[in-house]
């Protein structure tokens, strides 16, 4: 079997088909073998250089960079707010008194409805007057016989003037008929007066309202005997609190309450606006001032007790009712805006992302201040024409580069809560000012 390769076979033709030999052929052209050489030297060549361009492709693909991730950045909103420091108080009447009576007797009329509005002067209790009439009219004779004791010794004192002149009245009688003049005169009024006090336990029979607003209850009923006088002594009818305006008492903190004595003594001498909401209620309705601060702080808490006064036409506030209050902190500011899920917490720190020019993620510490309108208060660390980003922050890497997809931040709407839905009041707040 021949087991010569196809080199060996070649070469040993070639031998063959030489010169001289004996049984010499034609030579054939030349071309075929030369042809052979070079693909069998080729081939091997064409290989490599195909298996380095396929693995240069490769390694050119393997290392290709991967496309830049796409973040969503918008400058800060610049708007005008007012913000607030809050507060939990409780509402107090402007005004309470307790109904007594002022004269001791059986109650024979009840002239109110429980729970009524009441004016001043309306009358609420009627107490049996007949012993105090009788007692009136019992002065009033005294007053006539007073009266009539008076102009006697009137008369008499006239008469002895008259005599003097012919020193037919000693001196001594004249100056006894003036002392008379004098008791007579003394006694009348003396009866005048029992006549007025008369008169007013009269008029204390009627019970009347002292001051305008919502009655209590009666706590006596007629028939039954009363007994004037203040404290345990006396009986309580019932009790009136003065509701339109009412109070809304709240304590301060000391740090607050410098704020404002620097306030006032830098000229804002305007009383501070308050405003209150309840606790089934989801904005700040009722508006009101605050009108007195105790004078001294309270060495147990640290807290000034704080009052403000809030209008109550419809009389919906009642005494003993929690509220919400913000108190303003001054005039309005300029703030800058951002979403509250752009701003990202770095062990005790606040930050942005910002995008740079050149596509540079940057982080920015920042001071937060309260929400408005679902966005987040930026009160320094940020300035009105930095790229803040928004949406994508996963994305964000400080000192990466980003491709940055420019958006604009709008406020949003707060949501109303339905009704009766208790809220629990924030750390601080502020407002959009229109």
């Amino acid at each position: 079997m021949n087991m010569l390769s196809p080199f060996d076979r070649a070469k040993a033709r070639e031998v063959e088909l030489a010169p001289g030999t004996a049984d010499a052929a034609p030579a054939p052209a030349k071309t075929p073998s030369r042809w052979r050489r070079r693909a069998l030297i080729g081939l091997p060549i064409a290989l490599v250089v195909a298996g380095g361009y396929a693995l240069s492709t490769r390694d050119n693909a393997a290392v290709a960079a991967p496309p830049l991730p796409v973040v969503t950045v918008a400058a800060p909103l610049v708007r005008e707010i007012t913000e607030w420091d809050d507060y939990v108080g409780r509402f107090e009447a402007s005004r309470a008194v307790e109904v007594r009576p002022r004269v001791s007797g059986q109650l024979v009329g009840v002239h109110f409805t429980d729970g009524q509005i009441v004016r001043k002067g309306q009358l609420l209790f009627t107490i049996d007057a007949r012993p105090f009439n009788a007692a009136l009219a019992e002065a009033r004779a005294d007053a006539a016989s007073a009266r009539s004791d008076l102009e006697l010794a009137r008369v008499n004192l006239a008469r002895a003037n008259r005599l003097i002149a012919d020193e037919a009245v000693s001196q001594s009688d004249l100056d006894q008929l003036n002392a008379r003049v004098r008791a007579a005169s003394a006694a009348l009024a003396a009866a005048d007066a029992r006549v007025r006090s008369r008169s007013l336990d009269v008029e204390f029979t009627q019970v009347r309202a002292p001051i305008g607003g919502r009655i209590s209850d009666r706590r006596v009923d007629s028939g039954n005997l009363v007994a004037a006088g203040e404290g345990a002594g006396g009986s309580l009818l019932t009790t009136i609190n003065a509701l339109d305006p009412i109070y809304f008492n709240f304590d301060s903190s000391e740090a607050l309450f410098l704020k404002a004595q620097r306030e006032r003594q830098a000229g804002g001498a305007a009383a501070q606006q308050v405003e209150i909401r309840l606790q089934d209620e989801s904005d700040y309705r009722w508006k009101g001032r605050v009108d007195f601060s105790d004078n001294a702080i309270n060495a147990n808490s640290g807290t000034l007790r704080v009052r403000a006064v809030i209008d109550n036409p419809d009389y919906f506030l009642t005494p003993g009712m929690f509220g919400n209050m913000r108190l303003a902190q001054g005039g309005t500011v300029s703030a800058l805006l951002v979403p509250d899920a752009a701003v990202r917490t770095d062990q005790a720190r606040k930050q942005l992302f910002v995008v740079g020019k050149d596509g540079t993620v940057a982080a920015r510490p920042v001071e937060t201040g309260p929400l408005v309108a679902g966005l987040r208060v930026i009160r320094s660390g940020l300035k009105a024409g930095d790229r803040v980003v928004v949406q994508g922050i996963q994305f964000a890497q400080p000192g990466a580069k980003v491709t940055a997809k420019p958006t604009t931040i709008q406020p949003k709407a707060a949501p109303a809560a339905p009704v009766g839905a208790s809220q629990p009041p924030a750390a601080s707040q502020a407002t959009l000012t229109p």
